[in-house]
């Protein structure tokens, strides 16, 4: 599988906050967000290199670390994640997985992370009437999304970038009325603190209310945005 970068940090979104983990980071991507900061390793050529499944878990057991996140671009686009999680949780490492929830593949994991793309995902029109058709076909598949909460131990994560987002949120978790709020993250989209600070001014107390979870990036607050944190 294709493997843009291997590295270690603390995981920095959601529920394992400040956990120490081995990052797995994958290449490619069906989608192409208009916030995507990852462009090198979701749709860029060139980067990367093919590694087996033996190549990555030696990476990892190397690592010295419990935790692996395998993210990407879209790691669930590798019929390699299979093998690669089966032999993981063989060797007692806590998963994670990455994902947008568009592609499902029976594999092993401790936390299935699903980042539902909005409708502000969607690529501007110089992107080419391509991208954003292909973008808006692919970008919502409950089907997919609902089979994961079924099996996994979830956390389902949205990027917000203005008040006009939160209807759309609302309207989505409609279709999940059992799913439990403290398992629904609303991230500030950015990528500085600058960015997101002001968003956070009436994202965090909307999320209260809500009873869901305010979830910065803590990773940009800790690192800036940088490759290989």
């Amino acid at each position: 599988m294709r493997v843009v970068e291997l590295f270690v940090s603390c995981q920095g979104e959601g529920l394992w906050t400040g956990e120490e983990s081995v990052f797995v980071r994958t290449g490619g991507c069906p989608l192409h967000c208009r916030f995507c900061d990852t462009p090198y390793a979701a749709w860029q050529a060139g980067e990367g290199c093919d590694m087996s499944v033996s190549e990555i878990v030696g990476h990892v057991q190397s690592s010295g670390k419990r935790h692996v996140v395998l993210t990407g671009g879209e790691p669930m686009l590798h019929a390699e994640l299979v093998p690669l999680t089966e032999q993981l949780e063989q060797l007692g490492f806590l998963i994670t997985i990455e994902t947008s929830g568009t592609l499902d593949f029976p594999v092993r994991c401790h936390l299935m992370s699903i980042s539902p793309k909005l409708s502000n995902s969607t690529p501007p029109p110089e992107s080419g009437e391509q991208v954003v058709r292909r973008h808006e076909n692919a970008r919502i598949r409950i089907d997919v999304i609902r089979r994961l909460v079924e099996r996994y131990d979830c956390q389902l994560k949205f990027v917000v970038d203005t008040p006009a987002d939160l209807p759309e949120i609302e309207q989505f978790l409609q279709q999940f009325p059992t799913l439990d709020k403290k398992r629904v993250l609303l991230m500030p989209q950015g990528i500085t603190e600058q960015e997101m600070r002001p968003k956070e001014e009436w994202l965090r107390p909307y999320a209260e209310t809500q009873g869901c979870v305010y979830c910065p990036r803590m990773q940009i607050i800790w690192y800036g945005n940088r490759r290989g944190t």
